[in-house]
Formats: C-alpha cells, structure tokens, sequence
C-alpha cells in the first residue's frame, strides 16, 4: 500500500518524507503562490484558477487571498461559497464545504494529526482526518 493509499485510509502515513507526496505538495502551494498574487479586481480569473486548485466547486465562489492548502485536490465546495482572508486548510484528507458557507478571516481546518507516541511521531507519521462543514447529512 502506498503512503497516500495509507493517507486516504485515514492510517498512519509517511507525510514528511515520501517524495511522491511531497511533490503533490510542492504544486499546490505553487498553484497557491500564483492564485494569491492574482488582482482582487480580476474576481472571474481568480474563479478559474481556484477550480485548478480544489477538487470540486460550485459556480458562484469567492476566496480571498491569502489562501494556502497542502494538495487542493482533497478540497470541495458548493454553491455561495465565500471564504475570507487568510484561510489555511492541511488538506491531507477531505474537506467538504456545502452550500451558502461562509468562512471568517483567520480561519484554519486541519485534518492533519500526529501520534502522541513520541517514537512513533519522531519517525514522521501522521494522519488525517476528514471534515465535513456546512450542509451535508452528518453520518
């Protein structure tokens, strides 16, 4: 099984060392580098860029800068979505935004965790955790 197979099971993970993930990384904060140092005038290209970052969107979105994710590609959001300035989400796992969510200045969803076990978390594992706001059915 692979670390992001690992990952996505919500298992212990390597999320420090493992080159394949690490790239994943190195995109998205490229892509988050370029998207922030977009014009707030040009709202339509800033659309268009985001939905190069995130997995899934709606139509009528808007996300301030200064936006930072670890992949995008795990991040979902549905219609009337709105997020204020400087949001990080450590995307390691989901995290799904419903519709007509807004979300304040300063925000931070972090489904990243590390183990207590100091032996276990000095070898670089983590895991992750998804997180599910707005209106989706909680199960």
């Amino acid at each position: 099984m692979t670390e992001k197979q690992k990952r996505d099971n919500q298992e212990l993970y390597d999320g420090n060392y493992n080159q394949n993930l690490i790239e994943e990384m190195k995109r998205a904060k490229d892509l988050c580098f370029e998207y922030n140092n977009i014009k707030p005038s040009e709202r339509e290209k800033r659309k268009e860029f985001i939905k190069k970052i995130f997995g899934k969107t709606g139509e009528n979105i808007l996300v301030e800068s200064n936006f930072q994710c670890d992949y995008g590609y795990n991040i979902s959001v549905g219609e009337n979505f709105y997020m204020n300035h400087n949001c990080v989400i450590l995307d390691g796992n989901k995290v799904e935004f419903g519709d007509n969510v807004f979300i304040a200045p300063n925000c931070g969803f972090y489904t990243a965790g590390h183990p207590l076990d100091y032996e276990t978390r000095n070898r670089g594992l983590e895991y992750a955790k998804p997180i599910k706001v707005g209106n989706y059915e909680m199960s």
